[in-house]
């Protein structure tokens, strides 16, 4: 097979795919047909975005967009579970809309690897069968990718939510010594301070001002975060609030518990780093140095044999 036969039939079989598409995209619905008879908010979503405000791009590719979500939904993880990774790293976004990226990086995939396909039929002749399998492999890497950005948010976020438990702490220490409330001192401090737990504070205020009492907007805190110095912080201020015990002690014992967690994990990449600096050392370093000691032995035995 040459390579402007796979790419004249890579090309057409895309161009079918659009039609069917847009042929599916043309066809009406029954919520769209009953949402003119009936009150807007009987029929979810009926009215929500008028055909007239997508683009024709968003029309054409806006059916198997939804196909490929319901797949995702099928085979990925479980929409609680997404949520509560959504939550743990800060994005502002819904799980549709995640798996509506995920999506979209798995075709992204797909396009690099019909890319690289063609390069490598054109230059080296492989076959049909390993492109196929290297484009799906990249499809599969493009969608893998997503999730593994959204690990990284996570682990960026709960990292910064560490390192801020120490400042963010003594604050509410020295605002509740200075006479303030457990609620008026996480007031001051949220809206004082900038960063990743300063947020999460503002959401649990939120949940406060929404009628939830204090203790339990802090437990639901504690069960958002994967962090453990940052669940103990929010058990324990939960747990000082509905015993009345006094905060301020435990507030400093906190940021000194933080404190020491945080010397510990700089230790443990102290470590980590070190381990990993032998590797250019025994493979680099050392050879070059044992060459460079042996050679000269070895030209001297040549000569004098």
């Amino acid at each position: 097979m040459t390579p402007a036969v796979l790419g004249s039939g890579i090309a057409f079989g895309g161009g079918l795919c659009l039609v069917w598409a847009w042929v599916l995209s043309r066809r009406p619905k029954l919520v769209s047909r009953l949402a003119p008879q009936l009150r807007e908010q009987a029929v979810a979503g009926a009215t929500s975005v008028p055909p007239q405000a997508l683009s024709l791009f968003e029309r054409l590719f806006a059916p198997a967009l939804r196909d490929g979500v319901r797949a995702v939904e099928r085979w990925g993880s479980p929409a609680r579970e997404l949520d509560s990774r959504l939550r743990r790293a800060g994005l502002p976004i819904s799980v549709d809309e995640f798996r509506g990226q995920q999506v979209v990086w798995a075709v992204l995939g797909l396009i690099g690897g019909v890319g690289l396909s063609i390069f490598l039929a054109a230059s080296r002749g492989s076959t049909p069968l390993v492109l196929l399998v290297l484009t799906a492999l990249l499809g599969a890497a493009g969608f893998a990718a997503r999730d593994y950005a959204l690990g990284r948010d996570i682990h960026r976020r709960e990292s910064a939510m560490v390192s801020e438990l120490p400042t963010i702490a003594e604050l509410l220490a020295l605002s509740v010594g200075a006479g303030e409330g457990a609620l008026g001192a996480l007031e001051r401090v949220a809206a004082t301070t900038t960063g990743a737990l300063s947020d999460e504070l503002g959401y649990t205020l939120a949940a406060v001002r929404g009628g939830e009492p204090l203790s339990e907007a802090l437990r639901s805190f504690a069960m958002r975060t994967g962090s453990p110095p940052v669940r103990r912080f929010a058990e324990a201020v939960s747990t000082a609030v509905e015993r009345g015990t006094p905060l301020s002690g435990v507030l400093r014992a906190q940021a000194q518990d933080a404190r020491a967690a945080g010397r510990r994990e700089l230790m443990e990449q102290g470590g980590k780093k070190e381990i990993a600096m032998m590797v250019p050392v025994v493979f680099l370093i050392l050879p070059v140095t044992v060459m460079f000691a042996v050679y000269p032995g070895l030209v001297a035995i040549d000569m004098g044999g």
